[in-house]
């Protein structure tokens, strides 16, 4: 949905590329990245290795495709927890601790940046391009909406994207600070008065 839609790099959206991305997540999943080849996806798939490289590509394919493939699920899971809400203001809020808690407590990439986190930096940070651009896009889509339903005056919400998007990967790599966000109520407060003034910018 949200790759098709901003024309972001994903791999076909076959039953057979799904099948290799199933176990590509299993494999990362049970074993880490720095012990997990292409050939134990392949074994895991199925299939050759040679179908692995020709749908997907090498490990670092491998491992980008997986990790978007997994931030496009969470979006649905976001836009579930604050669709009932009023305000944008409100989406924000939640959507920022939903974010949060969701990424920590995923079983891949909470559980990689936990175990493995100098394999996963280059993941979420160098060579996060397609995922970084998915979730701004993401976010500045929900933004727009936002100014349309509410009658707000219509401004390009990119930049202010940008800025709430960076500001989330920091803490997830980084979690010390003098802010203590990692309660629900914690992430929603620091939100509510340091996210949202940025909707005002």
């Amino acid at each position: 949905m949200l790759a098709g839609a901003l024309g972001s790099p994903r791999p076909p959206g076959d039953a057979l590329s799904e099948q290799i991305l199933d176990a590509a997540r299993e494999q990362f999943t049970t074993f880490g990245l720095r012990r997990s080849t292409v050939d134990d996806v392949a074994k895991r798939a199925g299939v050759s290795r040679v179908t692995v490289y020709r749908r997907i590509g090498g490990k670092d394919a491998l491992v980008s495709a997986c990790l978007l493939r997994e931030y496009q699920r969470f979006v649905t899971e976001v836009d579930a927890a604050v669709a009932a809400l009023p305000a944008m203001e409100d989406r924000l809020v939640e959507g920022f601790a939903a974010v949060l808690r969701h990424i920590r407590d995923h079983p891949l990439v909470g559980g990689l940046m936990r175990l493995e986190p100098e394999t996963m930096l280059p993941f979420l940070t160098l060579e996060s391009g397609p995922a970084f651009l998915a979730m701004r896009e993401y976010l500045a889509d929900r933004l727009r909406r936002a100014q349309r339903a509410e009658g707000r005056p219509e401004r390009d919400p990119t930049p202010v994207a940008e800025l709430m998007v960076r500001i989330t990967v920091s803490f997830l790599l980084n979690p010390v600070s003098c802010f203590e966000i990692d309660e629900d109520d914690q992430a929603r407060e620091f939100a509510r008065r340091y996210l949202v003034p940025l909707l005002q910018a």
